[in-house]
């Protein structure tokens, strides 16, 4: 799956998993213990009351592994008038251990009947026995309980007949609306089963670790077509102009990955080399715009069967775009469902990010049909196997494919800003326990996506590419169709290094522009499980302290703590017991090689060759680390970026910038400090080096904006069009030049516009007076579109043709442009009437009120408008998404996590303080309290210094 922007866009119940506090191991025990009938008659009243009053057999949230499924035979019928459906299923299942009962996973699902027969029962075509149904809804589970007790080592079939109204929000099997050309609105039905909702559409194992296979067969009107994860075999026509279509039967799978559509969209076909036919999917008025997403699948999936030895399982692969779509898209095995803004690209209207945005999506998911779908995790506290690997395998598989998009560099972008996160007390491991649906939800974050990606990079750096590249073909071949967890990976990892590719010291390595005296760290042989679990098992991520002694490096590693400082009394005790096995990497002032080091004590010391002027740590910013140099590194650092900054590499600049201010926030270095390394920027070339910088400054500038620090915010202003003006000058108002030069272009003329630079508004106006005179036929430019419309929403006249022009676009990137310049409006009555449109979910969709309330929230005029309205519809907003869904967390944290004030700190604590009472709790709430104190600890601390360095820059 992937979350949003995006996908955009979820451990272990309690008595099953015990795991040390720290590091080192975590163990399976007492697993699926099942008690026996006579235990269960004797001990009824210790075990949960079922819906009828009866005592339910089973108390655990985990199944029990008495009983497993091998096949599932579904049949499906949605109605999509009457906007419900009736079903059946024969579940094949083999009894482990003599039981009188099957438990199930089943939500809200009324179950009409439900037999058992056994394989002679089959064989001599006999009825099934009927089976008594227990349902307890606490655990989302139902019980069978059967007439005389099964067998062990016997398999058994178990016929259940049932019936539901298709689900109102985006989870199991749902409806979802499109509206014609003409006006006229159609409904299709969908499935979303990620990670506890197939048992919202059909009773079933519904755990990663019961894998089986799948024969489905859906019946639908001719108007429509059925899609499911298999081709489909045939089609018989049934009385009353029913067709029902049979799919081919699937190859062993978990239950989230089973999906089926009806609906009446129109595709575009391609074959790959391999053979795979790959189809995309839209609603008739969009198919034109299908067509770059089939050219990347193919070009993908090609690189995928190439890069992991293992050839695409499935005969075909479909992708489609869903009208209504909680997160960004979902893998489901050869049938991989998309919200429309993630698959589909149309021109006219699509900017270079969108373009971005589509390939990575694409590549996310095709990498899931490997990691997660072909090999899966035994549990949701590995979810990162699937999440982290898909999001690593982005880059790899772009950059290889379309290395025109220069992917390297948004992948520090995406390691940064988990850093945020993890630099928080509040953070979690990315292997982390959990028990209920809503907890798992929440695995489904930054964490097990982006730090999962970005240790899985530091460990190729480490390893090298074609190591690494081994050890998961080792990986994904010795687990097919099964399970795994995080040892199964490192093993794998580990064993790539075990076939003659040693080097003398004993030791796998990467062996690129080494040199020999950074060598010496070969000789410990260090395993890969040992120094990867100090990086899954405990949370947060290393400060590295480098002191410079002469020819003697000191080096020192702590636990990076934003927003606490080392002077704080809680400090010391929040570092206690954190130790990383850090792959170290530097280059200094006299050399371009690359040294390496592991750091796996608190404190270490490094012997330079010769002499040098200054050290940078972290090269090309693959580690997973923050760098403080005392003394006077950072001064020799910033006189180099001041002399001349190509001596450091590009990347390694990027790192410096957001390591500065990133110390900035924990009190160990100055903000002046860091606003000085800045300066070298007018005169830097390389496009992301310039925006990581611009990035910052823009922060200080909207957290000063939003607390109407009036003398700071014009101060920032004149440095900004003063020191960036001849850039900003430069800017052309079109699509042309490198992804980096349109990425460039974007940002600098929407920060000029935002800012009122009167040329900027000028033009801006202009162009938008053109589209509305040609009735918004006009082609502008997609790159500065965004900001064309933000200008134009700024009168009445431009808001409200904008929210007319939201109505009849079939582009979803453009309507995500219009959204985002309506939010930017002054007028609290028109922000106001966005979000009723948003609640209603016809003019704006409800899938976009998450990102609508985060937009409006970090407009000044709209922040406390925002605020106050989540507080006054929680209620509605839950029915809406579901407590822990990535909407409820991101309406959470996008409404609240800009907050610097104590007063806003306080109305916080109060809001959350009252949830809990009322049963809702999440994570979320935690990181949100802890981000606003920082905010208020960073303004408290820096707000003097910034005023003071900005009276003497301008």
């Amino acid at each position: 799956m992937d979350n949003s922007c995006r996908k955009l866009i979820f451990n272990i119940y309690i008595g099953f998993y015990c795991s040390a506090i720290i590091l080192p191991q975590m163990c399976i025990c007492s697993y699926f213990s099942t008690p026996s009938i006579d235990q269960f008659n004797k001990d009824a009243g210790t075990f949960p009351v079922a819906t009828n009053g009866q005592p339910f057999p089973w108390h655990e949230l985990r199944l029990p592994t008495v009983v497993t499924p091998l096949h599932y035979d579904l049949f499906v019928h949605p109605n999509l008038t009457s906007l419900d459906f009736v079903a059946s299923e024969k579940i094949e299942v083999l009894v482990r251990d003599a039981t009188q009962f099957i438990i199930l996973h089943s939500t809200d699902l009324e179950i009409t009947n439900a037999t058992l027969q056994s394989e002679e029962d089959v064989r001599y075509r006999k009825p099934g026995k009927k089976l008594t149904v227990l349902s307890y809804p606490a655990h989302q589970q139902i019980a069978l309980l059967v007439p005389e007790k099964l067998m062990a080592d016997l398999r058994y079939y178990v016929t259940i007949d049932f019936q539901a109204k298709l689900a109102d929000g985006f989870e199991g099997f749902y409806k979802s609306t499109y509206r014609t050309l003409g006006g006229e609105t159609r409904t299709i039905a969908v499935t979303d089963f990620e990670p506890t909702q197939a048992r919202m559409a059909f009773p079933c194992f519904d755990e990663p670790l019961f894998k089986a296979s799948f024969s489905i067969k859906i019946r639908r009107e001719s108007r429509h077509i059925a899609l499911s994860n298999m081709p489909k075999v045939k089609t018989i026509e049934l009385e009353g102009g029913l067709l029902e279509d049979h799919f081919e039967t699937t190859v062993k799978m978990s239950t989230y990955l089973v999906a089926y559509i009806v609906c009446d969209f129109n595709s575009v076909s391609g074959t790959s080399s391999s053979g795979v036919k790959v189809s995309v999917y839209a609603s008739p008025d969009k198919w034109s715009q299908t067509h770059y997403a089939l050219e990347a699948s193919l070009k993908l999936l090609d690189f995928y069967e190439n890069y992991f030895d293992i050839n695409y399982p499935l005969p075909k692969l479909d992708l489609v775009a869903i009208p209504d779509f909680e997160s960004g898209a979902m893998e489901n095995w050869g049938l991989i469902t998309y919200r429309e803004t993630s698959l589909l690209f149309d021109p006219k209207t699509s900017s270079v990010s969108d373009k971005l945005w589509v390939t990575k999506v694409v590549a996310h998911e095709l990498a899931h049909q490997w990691f997660g779908n072909l090999v899966t995790m035994e549990w949701w506290n590995d979810i990162w196997l699937n999440e982290g690997f898909a999001t690593y395998m982005e880059l790899i598989s772009a950059n290889a494919t379309y290395p025109e998009l220069e992917l390297d560099n948004y992948f520090l972008d995406l390691c940064f800003e988990v850093i945020k996160r993890d630099s928080l007390n509040s953070s979690r491991p990315i292997s982390n326990q959990v028990e209920t649906p809503t907890q798992i939800k929440e695995m489904f974050d930054t964490v097990s996506y982006k730090k999962g990606a970005c240790i899985l990079n530091m460990l190729k750096d480490f390893l090298s590419e074609e190591k690494f590249q081994k050890g998961i073909i080792n990986y994904l071949k010795k687990f097919s169709y099964g399970n795994a967890k995080n040892d199964d990976l490192w093993s794998s990892l580990s064993n790539s290094c075990l076939e003659g590719d040693f080097t003398s010291g004993g030791f796998c390595y990467s062996d690129s522009k080494t040199t020999s005296n950074t060598l010496a760290f070969l000789e410990e042989n260090m395993e890969v499980k040992e120094m990867m679990t100090t990086w899954t098992l405990q949370k947060g991520i290393p400060l590295v302290v480098v002191k410079q002694e002469g020819r003697s490096l000191r080096l020192q590693q702590e636990r990076f703590l934003s927003g606490v400082f080392k002077e704080d009394p809680e400090w010391r005790a929040l570092q206690e017991r954190y130790l990383w096995h850090i792959p170290l990497t530097y280059s200094t002032s006299s050399s371009d090689a690359i040294h390496r080091h592991i750091l796996k004590s608190k404190t270490d010391t490094l012997d330079l060759p010769e002499k040098t002027s200054w050290v940078k740590f972290n090269v090309d910013s693959n580690g997973y680390y923050i760098v403080h140099y005392e003394g006077h590194g950072w001064d020799q650092l910033i006189t180099q970026l001041n002399q001349n900054h190509t001596l450091l590499r590009p990347k390694d600049r990027i790192g410096l910038i957001h390591d500065a201010f990133q110390l900035v926030s924990a009190g160990r270095l100055t903000l002046d400090k860091a606003l000085d390394l800045t300066r070298y920027l007018q005169h830097e070339t390389n496009i992301p080096a310039l925006l990581k910088g611009l990035e910052y400054l823009e922060t200080f500038y909207h957290m000063m904006d939003r607390r109407n620090i009036s003398d700071v915010t014009e101060n920032l202003k004149h440095y900004f069009l003063r020191y960036f003006k001849p850039v900003i000058d430069t800017q052309s108002w079109s699509d042309e030049g490198s992804v980096w030069d349109r990425m460039l272009r974007s940002v600098l003329l929407k920060l000029a516009c935002y800012l009122n630079h009167a040329p900027c508004i000028r033009k801006a106006t202009q162009l938008f007076s053109q589209w509305m005179e040609s009735g918004g036929k006009l082609n502008i430019p997609t790159d500065v579109l965004k900001i064309v419309y933000s200008v134009g929403a700024q009168t009445t006249a431009g808001w409200n043709y904008l929210l007319k022009q939201y109505e009849l676009s079939v582009s979803g990137a453009e309507k995500n442009k219009i959204l985002y310049a309506l939010s930017t409006s002054k007028h609290e009555e028109k922000l106001m009437k966005l979000i009723e449109l948003g609640m209603e979910g016809k003019v704006i969709k409800t899938q976009d009120l998450a990102a609508l309330l985060h937009a409006i929230a970090r407009n000044p005029e709209g922040q406390q408008l925002a605020w106050n309205f989540v507080r006054e519809n929680w209620t509605e907003l839950l029915k809406k998404f579901g407590l822990g869904s990535f909407p409820m967390r991101m309406i959470i944290s996008g409404t609240t996590a800009h907050f610097s004030s104590k007063d806003e700190l306080q109305e916080v604590k109060l809001f959350f303080e009252f949830l809990k009472a009322q049963g809702s709790h999440l994570d979320v709430f935690q990181i949100v309290l802890e981000t606003i104190s920082k905010n208020i600890k960073w303004l408290e601390k820096n707000l003097p210094t910034l005023r003071t360095w900005l009276l003497a820059s301008i």
